[in-house]
């Protein structure tokens, strides 16, 4: 595997990009106001392998605490470099620059409003005056990292896309490409270098595509930015890490990459060990114990799983895969990193996966194969859920209300469901979901139906139970 040339980027003493390692990342769900408890949950995802950590800021204050953090970690000898998360909030961007060593900004709400879903049209003159509020804006920002020797991420969220950017090109991977290259291009204007880019979906398909489209459009205008991958919201358990493992091992194996976030909804240490597991295997590996072969559908044992169930034709494209893997957390992301891309390109029709070590069942086995089925958008077996991985911002116990939710909802095939801490991605991610939990402030919680919010700010205590009569209704 041949890696993409990327141009280095140093955050703080660690350089990212090149021929350096790709790096991991994780990010904290304590109250960045909460110094002590964000030292601690800093230095568990240190100790587990991070080797950067993001914590988010919603205002100035918050920024401003980081620097009480920094000096409390570097007062227990440890230096591992911070990012600060901002969104919606360019003065509280100014003000993490000045303290830790990379912010991370989002374009669809650092200058344009909140997302509204509303349709805008724009003449040739008009779209090019917003461009110009945006590089107005910007460029105050980037003086004040060139000072402080700041690095920044330009990471776009497919469900935070503002209102101009989908009038113009749609809730598309063009109109994601061109809300990030709006932003590259005033860093090359104004001489900034600095920079990483990400560019994140919760559904694997997009993700790969846009960052697909993205290498092409920055080859094109000759940009070697080095790249974060991640897959948002990807949920928990088997589902988080086969998702995450089909959308960034894909990646990672065609040489895309510099340094990841496997975006579990789980205790942040724990994204480590996956997200390290993923680098070494996509990376490392060789030879791929798969291969793709035409059969007769007559011929194919019961534990073929196909894309269609009914009306298959006489002869398919079977993908198998064979493993001895005792440990299952491994067998789903070795599994979903091999099979991922052949489903997402449409290169196969079904998986035959097999795993000869007597550690996990025939069925579990099957469970993984239906998995990446699913998380490659080519069938359908049971409720999808998109959780996001929880950080600061998140408005009530996240791992527990998926819990409760799961355990209400697991029975409905086909329905998906997001459960989102807060309003940044909330109601963008959920336009491709039926029915969404969304933390609205201490306490509440509102509910939609799509894109459509029925209940607002209702008692957090009342939400899942309001969420199960909203679906059934």
């Amino acid at each position: 595997m041949k890696r993409r040339k990327s141009s280095v980027v140093f955050i703080g003493n660690t350089p990212m990009g090149g021929e350096n390692p790709i790096r991991i990342q994780s990010m904290t769900n304590t109250s960045t106001l909460d110094t002590e408890g964000s030292i601690q949950q800093c230095i568990r995802i240190i100790e587990a392998g991070g080797e950067y950590v993001r914590l988010t800021a919603q205002g100035v204050r918050e920024a401003e605490n980081l620097h009480s953090i920094e000096e409390g970690l570097h007062a227990l000898g440890y230096y591992t470099p911070l990012i600060a998360d901002i969104h919606f909030n360019p003065k509280a961007a100014e003000a993490a620059a000045r303290i830790v060593e990379k912010v991370r900004i989002n374009p669809g709400n650092f200058v344009d409003p909140v997302k509204t879903f509303k349709t805008v049209e724009y003449s040739g003159e008009e779209y090019q005056q917003e461009l110009g509020k945006i590089k107005e804006r910007f460029v105050p920002f980037l003086n004040i990292c060139k000072e402080h020797r700041t690095a920044i991420r330009i990471g776009v969220n497919h469900g935070s896309l503002s209102d101009r950017i989908m009038s113009r090109y749609g809730d598309t991977p063009h109109g994601m490409v061109e809300s990030c290259m709006e932003f590259l291009r005033i860093c090359v204007s104004e001489n900034f270098r600095n920079v990483v880019i990400s560019i994140k979906a919760s559904n694997t398909l997009v993700m790969v595509q846009t960052v697909r489209l993205l290498v092409e459009e920055m080859d094109k205008e000759g940009m070697e930015f080095p790249l974060h991958l991640g897959v948002t919201e990807a949920g928990d358990g088997e589902d988080g890490r086969i998702k995450s493992a089909v959308g960034i091992g894909t990646l990672l194996r065609e040489g895309i990459g510099d340094t990841i976030r496997v975006s579990l909804s789980e205790d942040p240490e724990a994204e480590i060990p996956v997200a390290r597991l993923l680098v070494d295997y996509a990376t490392k590996t060789e030879l791929s114990p798969v291969c793709i072969q035409t059969e007769s559908c007559a011929s194919l044992p019961d534990t073929y799983v196909p894309v269609l169930t009914d009306n298959r034709p006489a002869t398919q494209q079977v993908l198998h895969a064979a493993y001895h893997e005792p440990d299952f957390d491994t067998f789903c992301v070795k599994a979903a990193t091999d099979c991922g891309v052949y489903f997402l390109d449409r290169l196969a029709d079904g998986l035959l996966l097999s795993n000869s070590a007597p550690a996990i069942t025939p069925e579990q086995v099957e469970a993984v194969a239906l998995g990446i089925l699913q998380a490659t958008g080519r069938r359908i077996s049971k409720t999808e859920y998109i959780s996001c991985p929880s950080c600061g911002r998140t408005l009530f116990d996240l791992q527990t209300v998926i819990k409760k939710v799961k355990a209400a909802t697991s029975h409905l095939k086909g329905l998906k469901i997001a459960i989102m801490g807060c309003i940044v991605n909330g109601p963008g991610e959920m336009a491709d979901a039926d029915y969404g939990y969304v933390g609205a402030g201490a306490g509440k919680v509102s509910l939609y139906k799509g894109k459509e919010c029925i209940l607002k700010n209702i008692p957090e205590e009342n939400a899942v139970e309001e969420l199960i009569k909203l679906i059934e209704n």
